[in-house]
């Protein structure tokens, strides 16, 4: 049977601390065996049924950057721990639990803006508060990376991002009393224009080298901010770092419902009557030849199922996403492990179920008509994809190869096959050597093969920096790290990668 040490623990500390612990969303920590111990029947059952870690692409049908699921060997190690006594093991194999080093990633950025400070009210239910956050920009901006920091990360759920050059955001704002405005949907604005967001376990936003998401002259930035009920009486100040792109030839990527319940509908209205169950289906014909970068699924409270996917003119399928159990509240925008091609003539399809029953705990009490709109007793069916027009080799460009997200300090569980641990980008377990380690300001890489970028991350796999590199050796600036255990993510130049675990102190 597994244990805790050698077995559970990796899986924990790479998977679930980096909500479960004080300075997050999670109600308990996941930070030692005790933290386990006293919950390991609650983490079974939400385990068991893939509820946690909240992720909710099918990960069979589509592969994801960045993806935060569990592997089947993953869930069934922590049932079986749990099932035969949720043993400690061998106490000398304890690891020291991850520390969250904070800090920004973007260290420079072009623009760094903050929502005003806010106290979340004792209302007693989630709020959906919005915050227009500059005045219109004086010309064209080109976004590269956007990084969105939770201000306190105990009370932010998730973050959407937008741009709009109308001025209802303003006036909505300007209606409400306090800091921003409450606002359910979106915005309140029809013009709104989705870029970005961040939910729990969600990295920095970055477009391929050329790309860049286009915010158009007198837009202004607006943020929509979930707060949950467990955050009431928190301060919250979140804050984004935008790094622009000012290269010449930029492709711009837009962000677009191709797929919505406005004109893609093919047996609409969206309408669901009380106590019933419906499936609605949308259909959009692509008119020439796109590539998309990510797609980000929209509905609301009674939404339990969203399907989209693609059947090119020569009867190809291309499978977008399957989210069997829609949860409103983790939703996202989950970026293609490479950019997927559209050839002219692509239909696309979405798929949707809706529950209005009392069997769906989400629905309203009592039960009413359910029908489109913004508010909380409306729903929505929204498909949105980053896209631009298509060029040669587009669909060659790496986003991420990894088929799991890396593990903490690369631990292995020997309950697990080797091969199915998921180490991010395990090619070669040589190919760089790091030194001193420790180090205190500088290090020095040595590598078999050319190295085009080094990243490096706290070791719950976020993001402090990233590099260009250009050479087989070179030297790496440590100094401005806080002191403590990090991993650093060598990538050669004919793709393959290495990543290594180095001490700053």
């Amino acid at each position: 049977a597994p244990t805790w040490s050698s077995d559970v623990q990796c899986i924990v500390y790479s998977h679930c601390s980096g909500c479960h612990n004080p300075n997050s969303i999670a109600p308990f920590s996941l930070l030692s065996y005790h933290d386990a111990q006293i919950n390991m029947v609650s983490i079974k059952y939400y385990v068991s049924n893939k509820q946690m870690p909240p992720y909710l692409p099918n990960t069979n049908y589509q592969h994801y950057a960045d993806m935060r699921n569990l592997t089947d060997q993953e869930i069934r190690t922590i049932v079986a721990w749990v099932d035969s006594g949720g043993r400690v093991g061998d106490t000398s194999q304890l690891m020291a639990p991850p520390v969250f080093v904070g800090g920004n990633v973007i260290t420079h950025p072009d623009l760094s803006i903050r929502m005003p400070d806010y106290v979340v009210p004792q209302t007693g239910a989630d709020l959906y508060r919005c915050f227009v956050l500059t005045a219109p920009l004086d010309s064209d901006r080109y976004i590269k990376t956007m990084e969105i920091i939770p201000g306190n990360r105990a009370a932010v759920h998730h973050v959407l991002v937008y741009q709009d050059a109308s001025y209802t955001p303003v006036a909505l704002d300007s209606a409400d009393s306090g800091p921003g405005y409450t606002n359910f949907g979106g915005t309140g604005s029809n013009s709104s224009t989705l870029m970005g967001g961040w939910v729990p376990g969600s990295g920095v936003d970055s477009m391929p080298t050329g790309m860049a998401i286009k915010i158009a002259a007198g837009s202004r930035i607006i943020i929509q901010v979930h707060y949950p009920v467990t955050a009431q009486g928190l301060l919250d100040s979140t804050r984004i770092n935008i790094q622009y792109d000012t290269n010449s030839n930029l492709r711009d990527v837009i962000v677009f419902p191709m797929l919505n319940h406005q004109i893609s509908l093919t047996d609409g209205p969206l309408v669901i009557p009380a106590d019933s169950v419906r499936t609605f289906h949308e259909q959009a014909v692509i008119s020439q030849d796109f590539t998309a970068l990510s797609i980000a699924p929209h509905a609301h409270l009674v939404c339990t199922m969203m399907k989209a996917f693609g059947v090119t003119p020569t009867g190809d399928t291309i499978p977008l996403i399957d989210i069997p159990q829609w949860d409103f509240h983790w939703q996202g925008s989950h970026q293609f492990q490479r950019p997927i091609k559209f050839p002219a003539g692509t239909t696309l399809y979405g798929i949707a179920t809706y529950n209005n029953t009392y069997n769906n705990p989400h629905a309203p009490q009592p039960l009413a008509t359910v029908s489109l709109g913004e508010a909380t007793t409306n729903e929505m069916m929204l498909f949105f994809f980053s896209l631009l027009p298509y060029q040669p080799g587009d669909e060659n460009i790496i986003i991420d190869t990894a088929s799991h997200q890396s593990h903490y300090m690369n631990c292995v569980s020997p309950y697990i096959s080797a091969a199915t641990t998921g180490i991010r980008e395990a090619s070669g377990t040589d190919m760089v050597s790091i030194f001193p380690n420790p180090a205190q300001s500088m290090m020095n890489y040595r590598s078999t093969e050319e190295i085009v970028e080094i990243t490096i991350s706290d070791i719950a796999g976020k993001i402090i920096k990233q590099i260009d590199a250009s050479g087989s050796d070179g030297k790496i600036l440590v100094s401005d790290l806080s002191d403590g255990l990090y991993l650093m993510r060598m990538e050669g130049k004919s793709g393959s990668a290495q990543t290594l675990r180095f001490i700053k102190e």
